[in-house]
């Protein structure tokens, strides 16, 4: 009789937070967390490391963890071989950072699972991503792998410490900015003239292969066609939020976006949900609401924050990180539908008009990963906007969207039954930081107070649990555990949140917050010899090399977001040490950008409001009255992105915000009305009650 508690015995990932590392905690590969132990550990049997860096929502992770972690041969060869090393990427951006940086040199590409032997002391020799089992298709099989690297290691010493000295030297080489000119409007051009270059005429988005998101492509077109007017770059914008948005990369019957689409079409998603893809993307459509109007647009914001607010909130109020692409071993399985299934949920009618509409078949639209052949299995997706389908079909509209949205809500309900994808449920300060700005954006332009109180609730509880008694920031919250010191993304992003925040509500307290964090940031990251701000704290572990990033990939860098922080907390305090930062962040990294431009589109944003216009408008009025309202409202429907908002409480005997902002102590109601005062570049108008001379000084 097998002992299955003999088999099943934990590592010491067991006492771990991380999801991800949770995961592998009764793996029999002897694993470590990052720490000394582990580095001791092989310091004092004279054994390599071999790490490995993924996260708890990734496909091919859980792929590498089946197949070779769990398998006791596997174990045996690397246990008796290295000390083995797991690393959450997402706990510890920093390692991975760095050694991604290290694949990245050493083979031209990088991923998850991501695979790095190293010597006891770090450095490293050898990288990869996914390794199978066994060999095929070319890629060397973990059996065969091992063996080499401890022959090379036992008898080849002297070659792997000097391949590994020699990539750290190239990485440090690579990892230097030398300061450059500031940046013009002529890089804007540039960067939209590479855009325009790969765009997807047909299909929307960027490039011809896999699709992925990347919203700060879109916030930047949608500022360059209210610079230039150029009628191409808002068509990009739409085409690819359409697209999206009708594609199997959307979540159309329990909402929200998919992590990106394996095909060029936006059919098949790799099913991951991310928190700060629904923050992105939020804010990419709802300034698409304010610039076009389209209603579409709106729903878009309002559905996905159905999803985020149903599914991604901790009973604390913070924002959990994801959701995995696969259950019950597979991917998809959550999302996919047969056609007789549907038929049996619904209605005869409304199974009908799914079925026609939403393009399901009895072969599917899905194909298995190990056959390449039809599943039967289908993804709900449309080809053209639903009221367009409708319209051609000659169906009654109001009628069969009800009827559409009747049916939506079985299938949610007998979807709901189903095994749920892993939730990764660890709060992470830069994603929530994202997700804060993208509600409290959401409330101020479609008037919904529920987004406004889970954005205040978001921030509170990231201000009351994710601070150390400094008032510096944590990175990672969970099971009533604050941990890890707080990355620049974690100050960046959340600092963003709180700008946005005070937009929405005007609490001067989350202003106040913004502007404190915004201290800890400078004084902690910043490079006083080049300018830009760090990765990690002055005071921080150093892994390998002290990084600093600007590359906006899935997400926007830190650095690129602080430089719109600071440029917007300079016009909201008229403090111009902070516009000084923000240009030299500009500086430091203007080489870099100069050659790449369309890698950099969130720091072309903060560009665009450096080149300006840029506007300072400060409402004045008794907080509970229509006028007041109506300005408000009327400021917050129009896209006009380069702008901060101050709000004067008329009816306060002494309001908050000037002791912040002191130039607004003079600043009164005309004639009992609710007034506006613009400023443009510096230059102020004279105050106005009127909203539409108001927005004639906004060219909005």
């Amino acid at each position: 009789m097998v002992d299955m508690s003999a088999e099943r015995r934990p590592n010491r990932l067991i006492f771990q937070k991380s999801p991800y590392l949770l995961q592998h905690a009764y793996n029999p590969v002897d694993w470590y967390p990052w720490g000394e132990e582990a580095f001791e550990k092989a310091r004092r049997e004279d054994k390599p490391i071999f790490l490995s860096i993924g996260y708890s929502t990734c496909h091919w992770c859980h792929v590498m963890e089946k197949e070779s972690f769990e398998d006791p041969e596997v174990a045996r060869l690397m246990n008796e071989t290295f000390v083995s090393i797991k690393v959450d990427r997402e706990e510890r951006p920093d390692i991975d950072n760095v050694y991604m940086m290290v694949c990245q040199m050493m083979t031209g590409s990088g991923g998850w699972p991501l695979t790095i032997i190293m010597t006891p002391s770090g450095k490293p020799f050898f990288a990869g991503t996914y390794i199978p089992k066994e060999s095929r298709f070319g890629l060397t099989g973990i059996k065969t792998l091992v063996p080499r690297i401890k022959e090379f290691w036992e008898k080849r010493r002297e070659e792997v410490e000097s391949s590994a000295e020699q990539i750290i030297a190239s990485i440090k080489s690579a990892s230097m900015e030398t300061p450059g000119e500031d940046l013009g409007e002529e890089i804007l051009h540039r960067c939209y003239e590479n855009l325009y270059d790969i765009f997807d005429e047909q299909n929307g988005g960027f490039g011809y292969g896999r699709k992925f998101p990347t919203p700060h492509h879109l916030y930047f077109l949608l500022r360059y066609w209210k610079r230039t007017g150029d009628g191409w770059s808002l068509r990009m914008v739409e085409k690819t939020l359409q697209a999206m948005r009708l594609g199997g990369i959307y979540d159309h019957v329990g909402f929200g976006f998919h992590r990106y689409s394996v095909d060029n079409q936006w059919l098949v998603p790799h099913f991951e949900k991310m928190l700060y893809d629904q923050a992105l993307l939020v804010l990419a459509y709802i300034e698409a609401y304010q610039a076009i109007g389209k209603l579409v647009y709106a729903q878009t914001v309002r559905e996905v924050l159905i999803y985020v607010l149903r599914d991604m909130v901790s009973p604390e109020g913070g924002f959990y990180s994801a959701e995995d692409a696969d259950s019950e071993g597979e991917e998809g399985k959550f999302y996919l539908w047969r056609e007789e299934e549907i038929r049996q949920i619904l209605s005869r009618e409304e199974a009908e008009a799914v079925i026609k509409i939403y393009n399901i078949s009895k072969e599917g639209n899905f194909e298995e990963e190990a056959s390449r052949r039809k599943s039967g299995k289908n993804i709900f997706h449309l080809r053209k906007p639903l009221t367009e389908i409708i319209l051609e079909l000659r169906m009654p509209l109001e009628e069969t969207l009800k009827l559409l949205e009747n049916a939506r809500q079985k299938l949610f309900l007998e979807r709901e039954k189903r095994v749920h994808p892993h939730k990764d449920d660890k709060i992470l300060t830069d994603w929530n930081g994202l997700m804060i700005a993208a509600l409290a954006r959401a409330a101020q332009v479609l008037e919904k107070p529920e987004y406004l109180q889970a954005a205040q609730r978001a921030a509170d509880f990231i201000l009351g649990k994710m601070r150390n008694t400094e008032g510096r920031l944590y990175h990672r919250y969970r099971e009533g555990e604050a941990a890890i010191p707080g990355f620049l993304d974690d100050y960046a992003f959340f600092i963003y949140g709180l700008i946005e925040l005070y937009e929405a509500n005007f609490e001067v307290k989350y202003l106040r917050e913004a502007i404190t964090l915004a201290g800890e940031m400078i004084e902690h990251f910043w490079d006083d010899v080049n300018g830009g701000f760090y990765f990690t704290a002055d005071d921080a572990e150093n892994v390998l090399i002290r990084k600093k990033e600007i590359y906006d990939g899935a997400y926007p860098s830190g650095n690129s977001i602080a430089m719109l922080d600071l440029l917007l907390l300079s016009r909201l305090a008229a403090n111009p040490e902070y516009e000084d930062k923000a240009t030299q962040i500009m500086r430091s990294f203007s080489r870099t950008v100069s050659i790449n431009p369309m890698g950099h589109t969130q720091l072309m944003v903060g560009l665009d409001f450096v080149l300006g216009p840029s506007y300072e408008v400060v409402i004045v009025g008794n907080t509970h009255t229509d006028d007041t309202k109506t300005m408000l409202i009327a400021l917050r429907e129009k896209f006009i992105p380069n702008k901060v908002v101050l709000f004067v409480p008329s009816d306060v005997e002494s309001p908050e915000i000037t002791g912040i902002a002191k130039f607004t102590g003079n600043q009164k109601v005309v004639g009992g009305k609710a007034t506006a005062y613009v400023c443009q570049n510096y230059a102020c108008k004279l105050p106005t009650t009127d909203i539409g001379e108001m927005l004639e000084f906004l060219k909005a």
